[in-house]
C-alpha cells in the first residue's frame, strides 16, 4: 500500500490550498459569519471556476473525473483553513446521485452541482442514539408516488440547498430519496448555530419523494462510508491547521526570556497532537485506498472515523490549551478550529458510538484490515 499522493493529486493539494488560502483569511471568515447564509459565496463561485468543486464527478456531467483520494485531499485542504463552505454534503450528494440516480436525475442536478449554480445537502443523522444504516425516517410508496415519514437531525445548509438526498427505511431495506426542502409535508426549523455552519432540522409528513438507486441498504451504506471519510479528512485538515496556528504563536510569545515553544511541557503537548495527527492520516488513507481501489474494506473506514473523532477533539483541545487564556477569545482565529473539530467530532456519531459500531462489526466477523 503506497501512500505516497500522485502528481495529480499533489497539483490538486496545490491548487486548493491556494484557493483557500487565498480567500480565507480570518477576517474574511468573520465577515462571512455575520451574513445570514454563513457560507462563502465569493470562495464558492472560485471552486466551481478551477474545477475543485466537481472534481470528482464525471466529466459527461461537467466535473472533473476524479477519484475519492483527490476529493479527500480537498477536504483536508478546506479542514485546515475552515473554510466557510458546504462541501462534504454537497459534494457527496452529487456522487450519490452520479452512483444510483437515473438519467434524468443526474442530467437534472449533476452539472448544475459541479458548477455551483445549485446547493445539494445530505441529512442522515436523526433524533437519539446514532445508528448507522437503519434509519427510523420511513418511506413507503402510495400510489405508485414515494412519500416520507419522519425527521432528520442537523442537516447541513438545508436553509440553502435545492434538493436534500435523505435515507429512509423501506419495506425491503434502507434507500437514498430525493425531497425538495419547499414541498408539501417538509419543515425545515432551522437551528440556532454558533458553529462553522447552519443547520436544519427536517420533519417529513407524507413529503413527495424520488428514490435514487435500489431500497436494499447499498446506496445507504454507500453514501455512509464516503461521508465518514470526508469528515475525517476535514478533521485531518483542522488538526493540522490548529497544530500550524499554535506553532505560530509558541514561537512569538515569551516568557521569562524564552520562547514558548521551548518549554517542555508545550512541547509534550505538541508531540502528542503529531501522534494523533498521524494515526489519523495513515486510518485515513488507508481506508480512502482501499475504497477507490474497489477492495472490501473491511473495518478500516470505522477506524478512520473513530480516529478523526476521538484523536482530532484532542489535537483541537490542546492547541486551545496552549494558547493560554487568548485561545478562548472568539476574536482569535483558533476557536474556529476547536468549534469545527467539535462539531465534526459529534457527526454520525461520536466516539463512543463509533467504538461501539466498530466492536459490533468485529464481532460479526468483519475482516480487520492491518
Amino acid at each position: 500500500m503506497d501512500f505516497t499522493f500522485s502528481e495529480e493529486q499533489e497539483a490538486v493539494r496545490g491548487l486548493a490550498a491556494d484557493v483557500f488560502a487565498a480567500t480565507s483569511r480570518p477576517e474574511r471568515i468573520k465577515d462571512v459569519e455575520s451574513t445570514a447564509d454563513r457560507i462563502d459565496r465569493e470562495l464558492w463561485r472560485e471552486l466551481a471556476t478551477t474545477g475543485l468543486l466537481g472534481i470528482s464527478l464525471p466529466e459527461n456531467l461537467g466535473g472533473g473525473g476524479m477519484g475519492l483520494a483527490e476529493l479527500c485531499v480537498l477536504f483536508e485542504e478546506q479542514g485546515r483553513t475552515v473554510a466557510p463552505v458546504p462541501l462534504w454534503p454537497h459534494v457527496l450528494g452529487a456522487l450519490a446521485i452520479t452512483e444510483f440516480g437515473t438519467p434524468d436525475q443526474r442530467g437534472a442536478l449533476v452539472p448544475a452541482a459541479a458548477d455551483g449554480s445549485l446547493i445539494l445537502t445530505v441529512g442522515l443523522e436523526e433524533f437519539g442514539p446514532y445508528v448507522a444504516g437503519e434509519p427510523a425516517t420511513t418511506a413507503r410508496e402510495v400510489d405508485g408516488r414515494w412519500q416520507v415519514h419522519g425527521a432528520k437531525a442537523a442537516v447541513p445548509v438545508a436553509h440553502l440547498a435545492e434538493r436534500l438526498l435523505v435515507s429512509a427505511t423501506t419495506g425491503s431495506g434502507p434507500a437514498l430519496f430525493l425531497v425538495h426542502p419547499g414541498a408539501a409535508g417538509v419543515t425545515v426549523q432551522q437551528a440556532e448555530s454558533t458553529t462553522h455552519e447552519i443547520c436544519a432540522n427536517v420533519t417529513f409528513d407524507a413529503a413527495p419523494a424520488e428514490p435514487v438507486g435500489p431500497a436494499d441498504g447499498t446506496a445507504v451504506r454507500w453514501l455512509l462510508e464516503r461521508a465518514e471519510l470526508a469528515l475525517a479528512a476535514l478533521q485531518l485538515g483542522v488538526g493540522e491547521g490548529a497544530v500550524g496556528q499554535a506553532v505560530t504563536y509558541l514561537n512569538g510569545r515569551t516568557q521569562f526570556g524564552r520562547p514558548l515553544a521551548t518549554f517542555q511541557a508545550v512541547t509534550h503537548q505538541l508531540a502528542d497532537c503529531y501522534i494523533d495527527l498521524e494515526a489519523m492520516r495513515v486510518t485515513l488513507w488507508q481506508a480512502v485506498w482501499l475504497l477507490a481501489s474497489g477492495e472490501d474494506p473491511g473495518t478500516a473506514v470505522l477506524v478512520a472515523k473513530w480516529w478523526a473523532t476521538d484523536g482530532g477533539q484532542r489535537v483541537v483541545h490542546r492547541t486551545q490549551h496552549v494558547h493560554g487564556g487568548i485561545g478562548v477569545d472568539t476574536d482569535y482565529p483558533v476557536h474556529r478550529h476547536l468549534l469545527w473539530g467539535k462539531q465534526l467530532a459529534a457527526t454520525l456519531g461520536g466516539a463512543g458510538s463509533d467504538l461501539a459500531r466498530l466492536g459490533a462489526q468485529l464481532a460479526a466477523g468483519v475482516e480487520v484490515v492491518a
